[in-house]
């Protein structure tokens, strides 16, 4: 098997998992016996995304997620045709959780939460959601730098990064639904229709990223550690 195409099942088969479970675990909260709130749900969220990660780190990276793959890309940890090839896999991942869970969820659960596609509360603007959406990811992508990709830290897999979401989604779920991933947006939204500022989903967690994997980059990390642009992958 190409090695790239290794790498993006890896990817689709990770962000699958966060996708169905986290969104999941959103479905799941309609239930009277299963009402966790807020903090069942980043629990969902973070414990999935540590496993994930941790599976898949040796194979693609574990990036899970375009905000990170954009981030590493920026900062050459990585080419264009792979960081395209990763997005694309995400996506796909994204979208096949989605629909599996309209299959196995009744149609009503599935449409009351539409499929667990995040939401902004009405009490704030699109730019206050958009600048929500991008502090958090910061968070989350600096975790990546600072845990994966900083070389004096101690390697703790993806469970750091897992725990972000967890305080994430506690401080950011009940305003814009804290996806810090245009991935864990997309698939829902496209399988139940419901396209509601989508675009908080994409600018917020790119721009947030990318500003956290440049901070690192040129701040934080050694200049031992500034990689050199891989002419293939």
């Amino acid at each position: 098997m190409p090695p790239l195409l290794r790498r993006s099942l890896a990817e689709l088969l990770g962000t699958f998992a966060l996708v169905f479970i986290g969104a999941g675990s959103v479905l799941a909260n309609n239930y009277t016996d299963a009402r966790y709130g807020v903090l069942g749900i980043a629990l969902a969220h973070g414990i999935v995304l540590s496993v994930m990660i941790s599976s898949t780190m040796g194979i693609s990276g574990g990036h899970l997620n375009p905000a990170v793959t954009i981030g590493l890309l920026v900062t050459r940890r990585g080419t264009a045709a792979s960081a395209a090839a990763y997005i694309a896999s995400q996506l796909t991942g994204a979208v096949l959780a989605a629909f599996l869970l309209q299959v196995l969820f009744p149609p009503g659960v599935a449409r009351a939460a539409s499929l667990g596609t995040p939401t902004i509360a009405s009490s704030i603007t699109m730019g206050q959601a958009i600048g929500l959406e991008a502090v958090l990811t910061f968070f989350l992508v600096s975790a990546v730098f600072g845990t994966c990709v900083y070389p004096d830290n101690p390697r703790v897999a993806g469970f750091g990064i897992g725990l972000v979401l967890v305080f994430d989604i506690l401080v950011g779920g009940p305003l814009t639904g804290a996806a810090m991933n245009p991935a864990r947006a997309f698939g829902p939204a496209l399988v139940s229709g419901q396209w509601v500022a989508q675009v908080v989903y994409w600018v917020g967690p790119l721009v947030g990223g990318i500003l956290a994997a440049l901070l690192w980059q040129y701040v934080f990390l050694p200049r031992a550690a500034t990689p050199r642009r891989r002419k293939t992958d």
